[in-house]
């Protein structure tokens, strides 16, 4: 019988904004977009402070300077953001081997066969966020779970700065209240369309289902 797996996804906390902060002193605390500088573009990274406006990734420069008008545009420094991102990772893999990067600032660490050496999955995604931390002067939030997808939404349900685990026996407990639009890859147009049918939560389908089955017993 295989034991079961331990699943972390580590994501930075608004990667790119947060290095600007880290690196240039005046930028910290204000609200500032990654992107380009002239209005034009898209945002590539939002600060917290901005994102208090309804400024997100993948907006419209123009639309993100209607929300935030004192917002500060920076233009991004992807080599900068890929030195950081090596140091992050270096240290993912002095945890485990089975590291599966999805961008610059996020993985799936597979640490599994390292709780008998680093501890259980709440000690090492304390101490990858501590290191992460120390390293770079930035931090991560965390999620732990038995897969791949609840440890990606486990992850940024305590943003920023955060640590999520959900178990088998707290996965529905925390899954099932949280809104459709928490799962990954959905998009807005399927978002809509679940809407639509009645799904608004991720526990929507499994009463639905618990329901038909009553009236056929």
């Amino acid at each position: 019988m295989n034991s079961p797996r331990s699943i972390l996804h580590v994501d930075m906390d608004a990667f790119y904004a947060s290095v600007e902060q880290r690196d240039n002193p005046e930028l910290r605390g204000k609200p500032v977009i990654v992107g380009g500088t002239s209005g034009r573009g898209v945002v590539a990274a939002a600060s917290y402070e901005v994102r208090k406006f309804g400024v997100r990734s993948a907006m419209p420069i123009r639309r993100a300077l209607t929300l935030c008008p004192h917002a500060i545009c920076v233009r991004p420094r992807m080599r900068r953001y890929a030195e950081v991102s090596a140091q992050v990772f270096a240290i993912f893999n002095d945890y485990t081997p089975l590291v599966e990067g999805l961008s610059l600032d996020e993985a799936y660490l597979d640490v599994t066969a390292s709780l008998g050496l680093k501890g259980d999955p709440l000690h090492i995604a304390r101490d990858i966020k501590q290191r992460i931390a120390i390293e770079t002067a930035l931090t991560a939030s965390v999620g732990v779970a038995g897969n791949k997808l609840v440890a990606k939404i486990a992850s940024d349900l305590d943003k920023p700065d955060g640590l999520t685990v959900v178990t088998a026996e707290t996965l529905q407990t925390v899954l099932d209240p949280l809104p459709v639009r928490r799962l990954p890859g959905l998009g807005r147009k399927k978002g809509e369309q679940v809407h639509a049918a009645g799904l608004t939560t991720l526990g929507a389908r499994t009463r639905r289902r618990h329901r038909r089955s009553a009236r056929h017993r």
